[in-house]
């Protein structure tokens, strides 16, 4: 059974430090992470809670960052696309050679969070070896072993599956709303941005894979 555990590691030791030293009040999260190319680690990364040109000038002289732009905005957030710089690719080139596989990174306040999973408790074990020795330090915070199948009914993760019972319970899609993302951010301990995220992907895989096209009768998603 696989092992999944949650670590931070300090902006210093990884990247944007300076971009978050700038622009204080930003939030960026990772879209798309679980690959083993160092290119598709996180190549798309969704920023909130900031100004978006001040944060835009940040990552241009980030000296963590070769290059990025804009993908598309929206009324809270802005989505860029990064090239890391070397130091950075490097450091995902050595999460990836002790047997991490990235589920989730999200960074702010001059630190990242990782979701890391493992196939075994050794390789975790090899994996906090590894980095105690050579650094950047990755203080764990949890570990979890997972007692269900990954994949659940309607194509939810259990994160996903989490935090939309979570909003169900405590009224966020009553009118009017009970109960706010940042009130459900303080329940999971991550932030807003990436409890925002998980309602958007958990909505999308459950109409995904729920939703019918009337008339032609024709299914979309992928259950039957």
């Amino acid at each position: 059974m696989s092992i999944v555990a949650e670590f931070t590691i300090g902006a210093d030791g990884f990247a944007l430090a300076e971009t978050f030293r700038a622009v204080p009040d930003a939030r960026i999260e990772a879209e798309r992470v679980a690959t083993h190319s160092r290119e598709w680690v996180m190549p798309f990364c969704w920023m909130a809670g900031g100004d978006e040109a001040a944060f835009t000038d940040a990552l241009e002289n980030d000296p963590t960052v070769d290059r990025c732009q804009i993908v598309e905005t929206t009324d809270e957030t802005t989505l860029y696309n990064i090239r890391w710089a070397d130091e950075v690719g490097s450091l995902i080139d050595e999460i990836i050679d002790q047997h991490g596989i990235v589920l989730e990174a999200s960074g702010g306040d001059g630190a990242w969070f990782f979701r890391l999973r493992f196939l075994t408790r050794a390789q975790l074990s090899d994996f906090q070896a590894h980095f105690n020795e050579q650094g950047p330090e990755f203080e764990v915070h949890r570990i979890i072993e997972p007692s269900e199948p990954r994949q659940l009914e309607y194509g939810l993760t259990p994160d996903q599956l989490e935090v939309l019972r979570l909003t169900l319970e405590q009224g966020y899609f009553r009118v009017p709303r009970e109960t706010s993302l940042a009130t459900i951010s303080d329940s999971l301990g991550i932030s807003q941005n990436a409890t925002s995220q998980r309602v958007r992907r958990g909505l999308e895989a459950l109409l995904e894979n729920t939703l019918e096209i009337k008339g032609d009768g024709e299914r979309i998603g992928r259950n039957p």
